[in-house]
């Protein structure tokens, strides 16, 4: 596998001026996603530079923009808060620590080659925590929107704290939060081209509380140091640990799948293919080097990565160029940021959080699956309530099981049990013969289509219905994947029938399919013979076993010599 992402120089002038106009919408997303998780503007900042340089360099999308994003933002939000209530000393060199493990545990998905598996999730389940998480930006902006503290207690504290927050409101701050919002919604198209709407607010919204609130009390971002990070060295607390291996590993899983369906979008548009499990390895990387220099952990971006496309990028030399030209001005020109108002930063993250609810299916899911539905919504009220492994591994456990229990029940319709000519199955005319000829004393048992563990109870049902029979005969030709538990209800109709002193054909029985009921001893239960290719020879035996009355020369259109031999089916003929 190729170490570095794809970096040409064929296309110098698109991938440098895609690489200028995503460092500009970048920007003030960084500052309000850094000023958002609690941890300040700087490792918003620098999670921008560390996550876009080092994704762009090895990962496996070309045109991937990777920065912090509103998902991995509310995600760190909630670990910073959780540690430095724990620990103060030592609570955000954990939290960076924890950004660490998620990059280490995205590296070990990518080598173990599980990219593909990581969006393998259903999509009401995607686009409930994806809303959920949403909701809860949108709720943690607005004590700054309003020109408050964030309370303690998260989300659940917002909450509580609402009519606090509404009695004591900022008005100049509400008014440029308001201005931010109003400039982003109402700004016409024709320049959104141009210039991102998020920077215009950033900059109007900054000039207008120096211009017109002079000397008024405005919560400011600060300064902001200048200069190389502080590195950070990883933190470790014995009875932490387990809450930052799970915090990791849920900050790693979000981030991967918030960064390959990010790569599905780019490949949409430029008609590419990604590498999933190399991205993945770049997105580790870039994450671990981020936690050592005080970042915001961060994945693909939606926004970024379609404006660099736009703007003609065509390799990961565009993301390298984004990332250096903020380094630049973390660099020379932090010192412009320290006027930015904090609700200015508050209304730009608050309409991030806006874009971040799946509106496409919050609006049809009731009218497209009542079940896919219900999923979304619980899915939403955990992530934003509970907790968001919680959500997502009760939405998958829920959506799995419908998913598997619909399976079933259409794969239970392929189960048929038949002992006289019937049209249930397509038949040659001298098979339905032949089974019309048994009189109901031959019970042909036939199975289609993948035997997942839900079919069971079918195979279980059809067999003790039919009671009155002489011979089984399984055809398992049409059966492309024998599970477990479908193995044993095979085995278990096979025991009672031999018990019972009946003769049993498997017929079809090659391959893997052959391998399993080896595996399960199930072909030491019949004789070598009565393992057959065709359902037409196994057809053949049953009726020689048969009592004569039941087998006669009137009830077949053949040749009665031919009609008494036992069909023997040789070694070489069995597989």
């Amino acid at each position: 596998m190729q170490v570095f992402n794809q970096i040409k120089f064929d296309n110098l002038r698109g991938d440098l001026f895609g690489g200028l106009t995503a460092a500009i919408v970048s920007l003030p997303l960084a500052l309000a996603f850094g000023v958002a998780s609690g941890v300040g503007p700087v490792a918003g900042l620098y999670g921008a530079v560390c996550v876009g340089f080092f994704a762009a360099l090895f990962g496996g999308t070309p045109t991937l923009i990777s920065e912090p994003t509103g998902p991995m933002t509310v995600v760190m939000t909630t670990i910073v808060a959780s540690f430095m209530a724990k620990d103060p000393d030592n609570g955000l060199a954990m939290a960076f620590t924890v950004v660490m493990i998620a990059g280490l545990f995205q590296i070990i998905f990518g080598v173990f080659k599980l990219g593909k598996y990581i969006t393998l999730m259903p999509y009401s389940v995607i686009s409930g925590f994806m809303s959920g998480i949403g909701i809860i930006l949108i709720i943690l902006q607005i004590p700054p929107f309003l020109g408050q503290a964030t309370p303690k207690g998260g989300v659940l504290g917002t909450i509580q704290s609402l009519p606090e927050l509404l009695t004591n409101i900022n008005p100049v701050d509400a008014t440029l939060a308001g201005l931010t919002l109003a400039i982003i919604f109402l700004m016409p198209s024709k320049f959104k081209r141009i210039v991102p709407p998020q920077l215009v607010a950033l900059v109007i919204g900054t000039v207008v509380s120096l211009i017109f609130f002079q000397g008024v009390d405005i919560r400011r971002i600060g300064e902001i140091p200048t200069g190389l990070p502080t590195l950070q060295m990883p933190v470790f607390s014995f009875d932490q640990l387990t809450i930052m291996l799970v915090d990791g590993v849920m900050l790693g899983m979000l981030g991967c799948i918030d960064t390959l369906l990010t790569a599905v979008i780019a490949d949409s548009i430029t008609r590419t293919q990604h590498d999933s499990n190399k991205e993945l390895i770049g997105q580790g990387i870039a994450n671990m080097v981020s936690g050592i220099c005080g970042g915001l952990p961060g994945a693909g971006a939606t926004m970024g990565t379609v404006v660099n496309i736009q703007t003609g990028a065509r390799s990961a030399l565009s993301g390298i160029t984004r990332a250096v030209i903020l380094l630049i001005v973390i660099l020379g020109a932090a010192s412009l940021t320290q006027s930015i108002p904090m609700a200015v930063l508050a209304g730009i993250a608050l309409k991030v959080g806006i874009d971040i609810l799946d509106w496409s299916f919050l609006k049809r899911a009731h009218a497209v699956s009542a079940k896919g539905a219900i999923i979304m919504y619980g899915v939403m009220l955990l992530t934003v309530f509970v907790d968001l492994i919680v959500a997502v591994g009760v939405g998958v456990f829920i959506a799995n099981i419908l998913t598997i229990e619909r399976l079933s029940d259409m794969q239970a319709q392929d189960v048929k049990a038949i002992s006289d000519e019937d049209d249930a199955i397509v038949m040659s005319p001298e098979e339905k013969q032949l089974l019309a000829a048994g009189q109901g004393r031959v019970l042909l048992f036939y199975l289609s289509g993948p035997m997942i563990f839900g079919v069971a109870k079918a195979i279980a049902r059809e067999e003790s219905v039919a009671q009155n029979y002489d011979v089984l005969i399984f055809d398992l030709s049409d059966v492309p994947m024998l599970g477990v538990t479908a193995s044993l209800a095979i085995e278990n109709a096979i025991k009672d029938a031999v018990d019972k002193g009946r003769h049993v054909f498997i017929v079809g029985a090659a391959g893997k399919i052959k391998q399993r009921l080896e595996r399960f001893k199930i072909l030491d239960m019949i004789p070598s013979h009565h393992l057959i290719l065709q359902r037409k020879e196994a057809l053949q035996q049953a009726l020689t076993l048969i009592t004569p009355p039941a087998y006669s020369d009137e009830m077949l259109d053949t040749n009665p010599s031919d009609a008494q031999k036992p069909i023997i089916t040789t070694n070489s003929e069995l597989i």
